[in-house]
């Protein structure tokens, strides 16, 4: 009953505080000074002067817009869903509707220019969203760097009025920002979600509603709208799924590296190792990365492959080294998300480190493609970290991508692997051969060694060998194959090594 009570006089409070704030009541006011006046002489005029401001101060007559500090957390989040409560209860689910701003790459933006200049990009893009809407909508910010915005008000929000204000958002957001003598552009992605196809008629289920779409946003962006749709909460439950089995294969072991040997042309002799990912499927038996990488990168988890990667491939060098078995050197993939990492090459060296392992004995293949990103700052001094550790730096799939000449000699490229599609039916076809050749010649000019992928059979063998090229790998040498297996094929491949036959320095 107290509590009825407590909520009858705030009812009423706010009844009055309705009435005060209407404009044609100020028409009374000069009007009933004068009364005040004449009724009750100067007392009376100066207690109507005190007691008519907290009148209108406790009836809530005076309100003033509320300021929104962008870096206020979740109390302004709260609060932003308190008022789209309100609205949904009151105006209904037609009249309020929720978007989710969120800037596209924003973790690179953060590896390229650090912590300070995203809190100051977060603080001019929050005065440039509230700048673009109404007075009436309000903006939370989101942990991650972005934006919950509130539409509310009497008119009805449909979904065309919801797509423009999005666009609106994204075109106040696309000018570069000032920072620090510096002009940073971001783009930004939103997903939205109008009341009435909200799950529920609840601010929350709406908020995570628009959240649902902004994630869908992102991934097909950069720059993408999307709206809500119930089969997209689904996609992402399954994605959530998809991410706890592929934590528990990395957690268990399951994926592991297989080793598929490299040969040297001049002498026979292994010159080293390349590690790939295979995953030992419980039920489905070993899967190729084809069959999960993707979706190891669609589940952020690239860094936690690389580095079960790297311990294992490091363990192989140390086992074959207590075997009295000559490996130089054994190579990993590392994917544009693991080289972006400001610490990559100071984990390395403490791997390294750890193992008792020279750095020139672990090679990291880049994707040729990978090489033509050189405005991005974190990844180019990334690739330069590693070349000064001492790691050898190999040019990956080379001939698919656009690396130049020049970011060959400036990253200290130690090999290129030439791509299995210049190498196929090199020695059955006369096109075929010339542009193996000429990608031969080119790397002999540069002084850089070369590699040929795809390598499966002994005459694709030895046409490599007579080209000069001073590496070969493939099914010709071997399958890739569990560390466990290396041993005995290191030994057999000792026993019976020799140097593969030329034919001239070079064919034609």
């Amino acid at each position: 009953m107290a509590q009825q009570a407590v909520d009858l006089v705030f009812r009423e409070v706010a009844r009055l505080g309705a009435l005060l704030r209407r404009p044609e009541l100020m028409v009374f006011l000069p009007a009933t000074t004068l009364a005040t006046f004449w009724l009750g002489g100067e007392s009376a005029l100066i207690l109507l002067a005190l007691g008519l401001p907290m009148v209108f101060v406790m009836a809530g007559a005076f309100r003033f817009p509320a300021s929104q500090p962008v870096d206020e957390g979740p109390m302004l989040r709260s609060q932003v869903l308190a008022r789209l409560e309100a609205a949904l209860s009151g105006d209904g689910p037609d009249h309020a509707a929720c978007l989710v701003v969120q800037f596209d790459e924003m973790a690179r933006l953060v590896e390229r220019h650090g912590r300070t200049a995203q809190v100051e990009v977060l603080h001019l893009a929050a005065d440039r969203v509230m700048a673009a809407l109404r007075r009436s909508d309000r903006i939370a910010a989101l942990e991650g760097g972005g934006f919950a915005v509130a539409l509310m008000g009497a008119r009805r929000l449909d979904l065309e009025t919801c797509v423009q204000v999005a666009a609106r958002l994204q075109a106040a957001l696309a000018a570069p920002f000032p920072v620090g003598g510096l002009s940073i552009a971001a783009s930004c992605s939103v997903g939205l979600c109008p009341g009435g196809r909200s799950p529920a008629p609840r601010a929350q289920a709406l908020l995570d509603a628009a959240q649902i779409a902004a994630d869908e946003a992102l991934a097909a962006g950069p720059g993408a709208i999307r709206v809500f749709a119930p089969e997209m909460a689904q996609r992402q439950g399954q994605r959530r799924v998809e991410r706890e089995v592929l934590e528990a294969a990395l957690d268990e072991g399951q994926i592991r590296a297989h080793f598929q040997p490299q040969l040297s042309t001049d002498t026979g002799a292994v010159s080293g190792f390349e590690a790939l990912a295979r995953w030992h499927h419980p039920k489905r038996g070993i899967l190729a990365p084809a069959e999960f990488l993707p979706a190891i990168e669609a589940a952020g988890l690239s860094e936690r492959l690389h580095e079960a990667m790297l311990f294992q491939a490091l363990t192989a060098l140390k086992r074959w080294d207590g075997a009295g078995l000559t490996v130089p050197s054994v190579a990993i993939n590392a994917s544009v998300e693991v080289l972006r990492d400001p610490l990559l090459a100071d984990k390395l060296r403490w791997e390294l480190d750890r193992f008792g392992l020279a750095p020139e004995r672990l090679g990291i293949e880049v994707l040729e493609s990978v090489f033509a990103e050189t405005d991005d700052d974190a990844l180019v001094g990334n690739i330069a970290a590693l070349a000064r550790l001492g790691c050898g730096l190999d040019l990956d799939d080379f001939g698919t991508g656009h690396a130049s000449i020049t970011s060959i000699r400036r990253f200290s490229i130690r090999r290129i692997k030439i791509d299995r599609s210049f190498v196929a039916r090199a020695d059955e076809e006369a096109d075929q051969r010339r542009m193996l050749a000429a990608i031969l010649s080119m790397a002999e000019q540069l002084g850089v060694e070369t590699l040929a992928e795809g390598v499966e059979g002994q005459g694709l063998h030895a046409l490599c060998a007579q080209l000069g090229c001073r590496h070969v790998q493939g099914y010709a040498i071997a399958r890739p194959m569990p560390l466990e297996d290396t041993v005995d094929w290191l030994r057999a491949q000792e026993q019976r090594r020799q140097p593969t036959p030329r034919i001239g320095h070079r064919a034609g």
